[in-house]
């Protein structure tokens, strides 16, 4: 059996599917479905259990799930929104828990995959994993940040393997219940949908309009590197999951305009309540990646765009 947690949500939904593209379908899914609408990123999988987040975890403590065979776990569940500063939810639901299910996994001796975040870094310019490079600017990195950093303290002792992939922009299929928090490319396919015209923020910290740059990464890339440390269990430590280049939000847009051969790009004024916690520019290191033997080659944006809006807008 493999465990994914936030399994009903967009990365684990779609690690589900991987997995599934491969004959394995002895797959539990635990998730808060709160939300339900995230019921339909499942639909089209193949599970063998369903598990609520919190029951799950009293069953992690009691013992109920020791000496179960277990062949991963794939640990996504955690509370992404950035614009989110409940701290006290925050750290219990993205830190806490994750402790948990690490301590789980070391005494049972299963590989541990899971879900780090480039928000760790804060505004920078080399995106390294090593500390001196981190500094988050809320307080969902933060509760990435901190995990990692237990992680770190806990290396020279864990015997099972563990890896912390730091997602940059993900975008792709299954993410349409995250909304104000899906990816661009996502709310600029219905914007044009909706009037022909898609909006960008105006320029800030020194760039111009639409012309801040990200490492976006196609989902399916995603999952295809999260089943390589599957398939390669002597590999652990933490690795930045980009593409190594990053791109402006203005290649997306146009990238979305090519898809449908029409709309017009106009530019809204930075919101308020983004200065000052608004990462202006990423761009992975991809040194430790490529250290590991993960060779992946990674899809462009324009690419992975138009590949993601095939799927979106089925004829």
């Amino acid at each position: 059996m493999i465990i994914v947690t936030g399994g009903a949500g967009f990365i684990g939904s779609n690690i589900i599917y991987g997995l599934n593209q491969r004959g394995f379908d002895e797959i539990l899914v635990v998730d808060n479905l709160t939300l339900g609408v995230k019921y339909k990123n499942l639909v089209d999988c193949v599970i063998a259990d369903y598990m609520d987040k919190d029951l799950f975890l009293e069953k992690i403590q009691k013992g109920d799930f020791d000496n179960t065979p277990i062949t991963a776990v794939f640990h996504e569940g955690a509370c992404s929104a950035t614009t989110e500063w409940d701290g006290r939810y925050m750290m219990a639901n993205n830190y806490q828990y994750s402790q948990i299910l690490l301590n789980f996994c070391e005494r049972q001796q299963i590989p541990f995959i899971y879900a780090s975040s480039a928000a760790v870094y804060g505004d920078i310019r080399d995106f390294k994993e090593d500390p001196s490079f981190e500094s988050p600017l809320n307080v969902y990195g933060y509760s990435k940040y901190l995990f990692d950093q237990y992680i770190r303290r806990q290396q020279d002792k864990l015997t099972t393997q563990v890896v912390g992939l730091r997602y940059f922009n993900v975008y792709g299929p299954r993410e349409s219940h995250k909304d104000s928090m899906a990816s661009v490319a996502y709310h600029l396919n219905n914007q044009l949908l909706d009037g022909g015209s898609i909006r960008l923020f105006e320029g800030c910290d020194g760039y111009n309009n639409g012309e801040q740059r990200r490492d976006f990464i196609y989902i399916n890339d995603v999952v295809a590197v999260n089943l390589w440390f599957l398939d390669n269990p002597d590999k652990s430590g933490i690795f930045n999951l980009g593409t190594g280049r990053s791109q402006t939000f203005n290649d997306v847009a146009q990238a979305v305009i090519n898809f449908h051969g029409r709309g017009a790009l106009t530019y809204v004024p930075f919101p308020e309540y983004l200065v000052g916690c608004y990462q202006s520019f990423t761009e992975a290191n991809l040194e430790n990646l490529r250290a590991s033997g993960c060779g992946h080659q990674f899809m462009s944006v324009e690419d992975g765009v138009s590949d993601y809006l095939t799927w979106l807008n089925p004829k």
